[in-house]
């Protein structure tokens, strides 16, 4: 006998959206959507409701938006939803007073394939790390981050210099349909979860994926020149990578580069060094062949292509990065 769902759905940003409305528009109850409290954002710290808020509104769906997940008004009112299963993607981690609560279990949407990338920010480091493929998971929660029991996986290749923002678009899409497949898995009773200490990885092959903090955005112009290229796509276009340029008089300008290209070209540069025409190309040294820089911003400016960047900004070969 098939199951009726009465879903809570938990998630915040943009990545999240996706997801809800595949739920809602394909029919399931949904008796209340979760988000994060509304925060200040952007230069001018304006208040702004979450992506996930933005649309529960648009589809007016009774709205929680708890600044404890522990406080007990809360609890009481999640209780009385009546739910037997909560849904989660792109949330904060859950106590186990919340996710033991419904019938059915929790479970949550991942973007890597579990066990590996676990952790906040997966589709940055697989990028980061070079890697040719990821992909998605949904698995039960318990209380320990994204260790819980695998529901499904869907493998997704990663397309060459494919930048963080692209592969987040289509992982929320192909998300969206994991979440629809692990619904109906669900509803018809026949899930047969797989601990995640069973998954067969060849040794060391684990990966993390912690949240990205301004440290790991700096490019290490010692680097190998396709492992800086990797980190600028990686981080493209938020939160970018971050350098500096240093004219000959010593000043010294950040600088956020979002799209580049590499070629393993013999040179006799030490890393970080500049090979320019001052009017369409900007080609920066690494230990074993050159950058060219596509795309880039300078701090207080908006983000453009090179050409544009070199008419308003005269670099030439005396110029140097940061290293």
């Amino acid at each position: 006998m098939k199951r009726k769902l009465r879903i809570v759905f938990m998630g915040t940003p943009d990545f999240a959206v996706e997801s809800l409305q595949a739920i809602v528009s394909n029919g399931y109850d949904v008796t209340a959507v979760i988000t994060a409290p509304d925060k200040p954002s952007g230069r001018g710290k304006k208040i702004l409701p979450s992506a996930v808020k933005k649309y529960a509104m648009a589809e007016n769906l009774k709205l929680m938006q708890p600044l404890n997940l522990k406080d007990e008004e809360f609890l009481g009112h999640l209780r009385s939803l009546n739910a037997n299963l909560f849904v989660v993607v792109a949330f904060q981690m859950l106590p186990k007073l919340v996710w033991s609560m419904p019938e059915y279990g929790t479970f949550n949407l991942h973007a890597s394939l579990l066990p590996d990338y676990r952790g906040a920010a997966p589709i940055n480091w697989a990028i980061i790390n070079g890697e040719q493929a990821t992909g998605l998971t949904t698995f039960f929660l318990n209380d320990r981050i994204d260790t819980g029991d695998i529901i499904f996986k869907e493998p997704v290749a990663i397309k060459d210099d494919e930048t963080f923002g692209e592969l987040h678009d289509r992982l929320k899409v192909i998300g969206a349909d994991l979440i629809l497949k692990t619904l109906q898995a669900i509803s018809e009773n026949r899930v047969e979860a797989i601990a995640q200490n069973d998954v067969n990885l060849p040794a060391g092959q684990l990966h993390p994926a912690p949240k990205i903090h301004k440290e790991d955005t700096w490019i290490n112009w010692n680097s190998r020149v396709e492992k800086i290229h990797d980190l600028v796509r990686g981080l493209s276009p938020i939160p970018a990578a971050i350098t500096e340029i240093i004219a000959p008089s010593g000043q010294v300008h950040s600088l956020k580069v979002f799209k580049t290209e590499f070629e393993y070209r013999p040179h006799h540069l030490k890393p970080g060094m500049i090979e320019t025409d001052g009017k369409s190309f900007l080609n920066i040294a690494g230990n074993d062949g050159l950058i060219k820089v596509i795309e880039i911003q300078l701090a207080g400016k908006k983000r453009m292509g090179i050409n544009d960047f070199l008419r308003g900004f005269p670099v030439d070969s005396h110029w140097k990065m940061q290293v």
